[in-house]
């Protein structure tokens, strides 16, 4: 599940790349979630994706 407000199929893809790339490192399920969130997270704010807060 990607995190909240990713609507794009792209987004989630990618989300689900990482966890997986993660998982393949060794990392455990939890980690490999948080670095998967955080990174498309990121991605989403460079692209302007994201709402911004007032």
């Amino acid at each position: 599940m990607p995190p909240r407000g990713v609507k794009s199929k792209k987004r989630a893809r990618q989300y689900e790349h990482i966890k997986r790339s993660e998982r393949k490192m060794g990392r455990s399920l939890k980690v490999a979630k948080r670095i998967a969130a955080a990174t498309t997270n990121k991605t989403r704010r460079k692209k302007g994706e994201l709402k911004r807060k007032r």
